[in-house]
């Protein structure tokens, strides 16, 4: 059951570094290539959205149906296993969220370096005419 969080975290751990080297300042010829490699590698990277969905809906249903320890019954060992458990789930929810939020923040950085690159090609065709 942890290879699909270690994963997560590795995908996440390398959306960071690719949304840390979109924002760098670069020479525009070097900004393009990135932006440009990049979005050759956002369609494919998409099932990360899916991925971290399912795992969310999947985290849920477990904490839908686990068994609650709050009584008196419950040893104080199977009282911290519930509660690691709940800090691991809580863990694992923003591990989800961050990949999706990450995913769309470099989506987003993408879309608008294309959109100003565009502009400018129509500023120098207005500037030419």
């Amino acid at each position: 059951m942890a290879l699909q969080w270690l994963i997560l975290s590795y995908v996440v751990a390398a959306e960071v570094v690719i949304a840390v080297i979109l924002t760098l300042p670069y020479p525009m010829l070097v900004k393009k290539r990135i932006v440009s490699l990049v979005s050759l590698i956002l369609q494919p990277a998409a099932s990360i959205v899916a991925f971290a969905g399912f795992q969310l809906l999947d985290l849920y249903w477990k904490n839908e149906h686990r068994l609650m320890c709050s009584s008196e019954v419950c040893t104080a060992t199977e009282r911290d296993r519930y509660e690691k458990s709940i800090y691991k789930a809580q863990r694992n929810v923003v591990l989800c969220a961050a990949g999706i939020l990450l995913y769309w923040c470099i989506y987003r950085i993408c879309k608008y370096n294309k959109d100003l690159e565009h502009l400018e090609e129509l500023e120098k065709r207005c500037k030419a005419e």
